[in-house]
């Protein structure tokens, strides 16, 4: 059977059956098929933002556009109302997983661990659920998703915020998130607009990448979210090519709203904007939080004022930002029956079964000798290190979550929120263990001096290690923000080796912002099992236990390259500006094209079942040359039209339901030189065992097109494309090939 059938693209998170009945979201797919967004009537809001615009004084219009100034309203960001129009007083509020600074919210999963999930309907459900408690608490702008940093340094402080490090990756996991936000009618942010990848110097360095690197990777997740109509963008902290991001016409005129089209509008990160009139001439729209955190530097507001009285700045500009504003305003109705601003309303619900699914199908089982996992009621266990517990001095202990101490579940700084509770490993796993008659020792340390009563007569060891990041206003045991190595925090890996020396079957498992070097726990012949817990936020222990048991069977697969060492990657934290000398050759596109192989490769994650491939079948035929069609949200119209559908069927050999990632790889011709192969499509389909269905991927124009930076426009490039389908980047199970002429 060649065709398409919804079968063969349902959720994970649909049919994981075993799962307990709080743990995962029955009607997942049914709550993200209810958030799909129905296409937004730009003209329309433009046409009432005209008329709002046409009785403003320009006072009025000045305020729109300026922040009131930090800590003088009750969000992060804030402008005063406008009585005349019936404008409120905006509130824009943190952040990427839940609102920040509010006190009955969940803290979800971060980006990170959505993407591990590779899932678009949990990816999906999960914005959703984050506006509508948005919405709940009178948020009119969620400052999320983030797609700056894309995670070309796995050092990188925020990485975590973001979905992985591929542009095809993340834009999926942008325009799903920001469709289900913009349906609940909460605004989205994609942020940071652009080349912010790393927290070192972030406020002084300049970065530089050549075009074709800019718009095959770092504008690629940018043009998805604007192609899902994202009303607003935030600019970043760093110059570009020596001019600073929020006051760049090239980056916010040129690329962004002509290039892609974006209708709405462009704000500031806190304190990132440098000039008045520069600024406002270069295409920003917005100052937040209106000065610097002292107050003192108010560049806008009457300065802005100034600027048009002595002709620095058309008035005409004034109207084009406070345009844009007033239409992402009304294009998502937010000028009929938004709640009032309650950062203390409880708007929980029931939200925390996205946390729970998110955290778990995000799990990626990484190593599992013998079939060590899953656990069948052993008679005892033994658990090993801090992490293993909640934080003792409480969950909610450091301020915006920056410290390592005990499990762990975000990263810190902005990014993250006030978890309302958090089940550790340990509680889960006793839980689990009561029920079973399981024994469970402890011991909640990591020093290696104590592992051996711990485990000893256990049937299997799990030691938890960890490794953090976060933003860098925030200093966590000497790293600054961005991680000092990817080695395991607080001597994990001499951890792991104390009990790989007493015990024969030790299970490892790794709460981790990013990649981590795992050779010397691999060394370890008694380590039998490694498990990729990622970042789970408040549901860390219950999702962990589902995994461990077989509840639900692993589906996570890895966002990032897992190297063999760090000089591996070929990037690093720049202590000066960043030229982005490796190009288009991030992450597994650098490994492929040095061949140099990888620990874990991007993509890559095991079962406790198998799956087969077979049957490719390519259909369609891109025509070569450049894309010609007029520019709508995201780019030319003709990029998005769908030119072919690579089919290929995929059957649960094993002995139980799973979930698989099919995933796309193309290999485009000699001609355009780019890297070996590119993430161009996924599917995750869950069968049960000895079930076997087809997967359908479709490629649109822009998918086979490169940057030609002498026409300045995509193209279809000639000679033999290869479509690499398989289980990640390197387990390749079926090839097909098409021509273009």
């Amino acid at each position: 059977m060649r065709s398409r059938t919804f079968a063969a693209v349902l959720s994970a998170a649909s049919v994981a059956r075993a799962v307990p009945a709080d743990a995962s979201s029955a009607n997942g797919a049914t709550a993200a098929a209810a958030a799909a967004a129905a296409p937004l009537d730009w003209a329309a809001a433009y046409d009432k933002a005209d008329t709002a615009l046409a009785g403003l004084a320009l006072n009025d219009k000045v305020n729109i556009v300026t922040g009131v100034g930090w800590n003088k309203g009750p969000c992060v960001g804030n402008t005063p109302a406008i009585s005349s129009i019936s404008y409120p007083q905006l509130c824009l509020q943190d952040g990427p997983l839940g609102v920040r600074y509010a006190s009955n919210v969940n803290a979800f999963t971060p980006g990170i661990q959505a993407a591990s999930t590779w899932d678009r309907a949990l990816i999906r459900e999960r914005g959703q659920f984050m506006a509508e408690e948005a919405r709940g608490t009178g948020v009119h702008v969620l400052l999320g998703p983030v797609s700056g940093p894309l995670g070309k340094i796995p050092h990188g402080g925020r990485n975590w915020e973001g979905f992985g490090a591929d542009p095809y990756l993340q834009g999926v996991a942008m325009a799903e998130t920001i469709e289900a936000m913009q349906a609940v009618g909460v605004q989205a942010n994609a942020k940071h607009y652009i080349l912010n990848e790393q927290e070192l110097n972030r406020e002084t360095m300049s970065s530089t990448v050549d075009d074709r690197a800019m718009h095959e990777l770092y504008l690629w997740p940018f043009a998805d979210a604007v192609h899902a109509n994202v009303v607003s963008v935030m600019c970043s902290y760093n110059k570009i090519n020596g001019t600073w991001a929020c006051e760049n016409p090239e980056i916010m005129n040129t690329l962004l709203k002509e290039e892609l089209g974006f209708k709405g509008y462009v704000m500031t990160d806190w304190n990132a904007q440098h000039s008045t009139s520069p600024a406002a001439n270069a295409g920003l729209d917005m100052t937040m939080p209106g000065s610097d955190y002292d107050g003192n530097n108010v560049l806008w507001g009457s300065l802005l004022n100034q600027a048009v009285s002595s002709g620095q700045v058309d008035e005409d500009r004034i109207d084009d930002m406070v345009r844009r504003i007033l239409a992402a305003h009304y294009v998502l109705e937010q000028d009929t029956g938004y709640p009032n601003i309650n950062l203390a309303a409880n708007v929980q619900g029931t939200h925390k079964s996205n946390i729970r699914a998110v955290a778990r199908d995000g799990i990626v089982l990484l190593k599992n000798d013998n079939n060590t996992l899953p656990l069948q009621k052993p008679a005892k266990l033994a658990l090993v290190g801090s992490a293993a517990v909640a934080n003792p001095s409480g969950i909610n202990a450091c301020t915006d979550q920056g410290c390592n101490n005990g499990a762990l579940g975000m990263g810190w700084g902005s990014g993250t929120a006030t978890y309302p509770y958090f089940v550790a490993p340990d509680a889960a796993i006793k839980a689990r263990a009561q029920t079973d008659g399981t024994q469970v020792s402890m011991s909640a340390s990591d020093s290696t001096g104590s592992v051996g009563s711990a485990v000893n007569g256990a049937d299997a060891a799990i030691v938890f290690i960890t490794s953090d990041s976060g933003e860098g206003y925030i200093t966590v045991e000497d790293n600054a923000g961005d991680r000092n190595n990817l080695d395991p925090w607080h001597n994990g890996n001499q951890l792991v080796q104390a009990v790989a020396a007493t015990h024969e079957n030790v299970i490892v498992v790794v709460h981790s912002v990013g990649p981590v070097i795992l050779e010397k726990i691999l060394a370890e012949p008694n380590v039998k099992a490694i498990v990729w817990a990622g970042l789970p936020s408040q549901e860390n222990g219950n999702a962990l236990v589902d995994i461990l048991y077989g509840d639900t069977n692993p589906s996570g697969k890895l966002p990032y390259t897992i190297a063999k060492a760090e000089a591996d990657y070929g990037t690093s934290v720049s202590r000066g500006n960043d030229n982005f000398p490796e190009s288009l050759f991030v992450d597994y596109r650098h490994f492929d094209q040095e061949d140099i192989e990888p620990r874990y490769e991007f993509g890559y994650g095991l079962s406790y079942t198998n799956f087969t491939y077979s049957d490719i079948f390519v259909d369609g035929q891109p025509f070569s040359g450049p894309a010609t069609g007029d520019v709508i949200p995201g780019g030319r119209a003709d990029l998005w039209e769908t030119v072919m559908t690579i089919t290929v069927t995929i059957a649960n050999s094993g002995d139980v339901q799973g979930a698989e990632v099919a995933q796309l790889y193309v290999g485009f011709p000699e001609s355009a030189a780019a890297p070996p192969k590119q993430l161009r499509g996924f599917e995750k389909i869950a069968l049960d065992a000895g079930a076997s269905d087809n997967v359908a991927f479709d490629l649109k124009r822009r998918d086979l097109s490169v940057w030609d930076t002498v026409q300045q426009n995509w193209v279809v490039p000639t000679g033999t494309f290869t479509f690499n389908v398989g289980s990640s980047s390197r387990d390749i199970r079926q090839t097909g090939e098409i021509t273009v002429a």
